[in-house]
């Protein structure tokens, strides 16, 4: 990797994790005033399955890139906003999100965000995608601080299941 690249990778990183520790009413992950959703607008979103790494086969996008949950939510209600949301964008919706490639259709769900967007949820779990994976396939995101995980198709969390790399809560493949 470029030099450069990676210096610049590892500035937002640093800013993405400033920013996270700068609200504890979220688990730790908050503050700022930046909003972001995944989806294009006006588009249904796409969930299906790819195998990912060591992780095995986890949900991904209409683009090909990892879901993750966020355990700090409550149930359905993401409490990813602010900052937060800018390095783990809500996948959103503007209808009915769609199942492919094995994919459950029948854990698909929706949930409203306190921005007024609609995500995504599978098995109860609010879905997001990491800015950090900038490619189908990655999942540099999994067990982020002990609390980010890429979700299986039974709706759980990757780690959970004894996959991924563990890296220290910082997830791998930055390289």
């Amino acid at each position: 990797m470029h030099p450069i690249r990676i210096l610049a990778t590892m500035a937002a990183l640093g800013l993405g994790l400033a920013a996270c520790a700068s609200n504890s009413s979220a688990g730790g992950y908050g503050g700022g005033s930046t909003s972001t959703s995944s989806s294009s607008s006006g588009m249904a979103a796409t969930v299906s399955t790819a195998k990912v790494g060591d992780l095995g086969t986890v949900l991904v996008n209409g683009d090909g890139h990892t879901l993750y949950l966020f355990q700090s939510d409550t149930g359905s209600t993401s409490t990813c906003v602010d900052a937060c949301a800018g390095t783990w964008p809500a996948l959103t919706t503007s209808g009915n999100a769609t199942a492919t490639s094995g994919a459950d259709a029948s854990m698909l769900g929706t949930t409203a965000r306190s921005d007024g967007a609609t995500q995504v949820t599978y098995n109860g779990h609010p879905l997001y995608i990491y800015s950090g994976d900038t490619a189908a396939g990655q999942a540099n995101g999994e067990g982020f601080s002990n609390l980010w995980y890429a979700v299986t198709t039974q709706g759980t969390a990757a780690m959970a299941n004894g996959g991924g790399n563990g890296g220290g809560g910082y997830g791998g493949g930055y390289g």
